[in-house]
């Protein structure tokens, strides 16, 4: 079994993505037949709690408040609104539950109380519960832990030296001490990127580099495909070749053997026979749900039919909790 490096060089990664494809999918999958069940997927819901009017000025997303988009400012749900579509996700078929915030920051006022509030409710109907709400510092990383958080998405959307073309409202430095926070708590790090930015091959493997480097591996590694959005700065940025996403997914595969690598926005460009290689190169988990947060996502029967289709079928809530691994 391929045990997990934390000392992988950009040249190493860089060589593993521009290999042959099919050797490069077949040493991934090889990888991930050693670590994982191939045939088991992490089934997770997204859910917007607030939307819109966010102060940053990430350059793909419509719900800056700065952009002219079509998406409409929503303030925080009550939660008995969440508990009720977390419920409905179960009965889906999702295992994890994501709530999203538009925040730059968590701020400790009555907002950050409902949103521990939650946490505690969704947990308690079984479900993984993981939350993406900007940027946390070690005590309300700490608070998350102690309602129940699973996991807690902060992606670095891309490598640092492209960072700057995208965002200018908070550093990269700042996306990393929020992952280190997360860690400190206890919660597991959820954190991956985005291509088609207008990104460079050598800024995805520098961005995989430091996703790789960090130790423990993410939990979770997203892997997005820019939806571009009329309104957004990016709203004209081509669409990412399939292949682009297989090369990452595998690639990723190959230097985070245990984490789950998640197969995430723009699924909905792609066909069964994508994704399947997707899957074979070692994406392991994805969002099921017409919407991710804003952006569209291929619908729960579609991907019913493809598990179908493909033998899959969804990890278990709390699988490693419940039935720790070598038992």
């Amino acid at each position: 079994m391929t045990e997990p490096r934390h000392d992988w060089t950009r040249e190493e990664i860089l060589a593993l993505y521009n290999s042959p494809a099919l050797d490069l999918v077949y040493r991934a999958a090889t990888i991930h037949r050693e670590n994982n069940d191939p045939n088991e997927v992490q089934v997770c819901t997204l859910l917007s709690i607030k939307t819109g009017g966010c102060p940053e000025d990430c350059a793909y997303c419509p719900q800056a408040a700065r952009y002219h988009t079509d998406v409409d400012v929503h303030k925080l749900m009550n939660v008995e609104e969440v508990v009720r579509v977390a419920r409905e996700a179960k009965e889906s078929g999702s295992t994890r539950f994501c709530m999203g915030a538009a925040w730059r920051e968590v701020r400790n006022n009555r907002d950050f109380e409902k949103v521990l509030d939650m946490v505690r409710e969704v947990k308690a109907l079984d479900l993984e519960v993981c939350a993406t709400l900007g940027m946390v510092d070690q005590a309300q990383a700490n608070a998350l832990a102690e309602a129940g958080l699973t996991a807690y998405n902060h992606n670095l959307d891309t490598s640092e030296e492209h960072y700057g073309e995208i965002i200018t409202t908070r550093t990269y430095d700042d996306r990393l001490k929020t992952l280190e926070h997360v860690r400190q708590s206890g919660v597991h790090v959820c954190s991956g990127g985005i291509i088609g930015l207008g990104e460079t091959v050598e800024d995805r493997i520098g961005m995989l580099h430091t996703l790789s480097n960090l130790n423990p591996h993410p939990d979770s590694v997203p892997v997005n495909a820019l939806v571009p959005v009329a309104g957004t700065p990016l709203e004209h940025q081509p669409r990412v070749d399939s292949w682009e996403m297989i090369r990452m997914i595998a690639t990723a595969r190959i230097i985070m053997p245990k984490s789950q690598i998640r197969l995430s926005a723009g699924r909905v460009q792609m066909n069964t026979e994508e994704q399947a290689l997707c899957f074979l190169a070692g994406a392991n988990s994805i969002f099921a749900g017409d919407k991710l947060l804003t952006t569209p996502n291929p619908e729960v029967n579609a991907d019913q039919q493809m598990f179908d289709k493909l033998g899959l079928y969804p990890r278990p809530a709390y699988k490693d909790e419940k039935q720790p691994v070598g038992v």
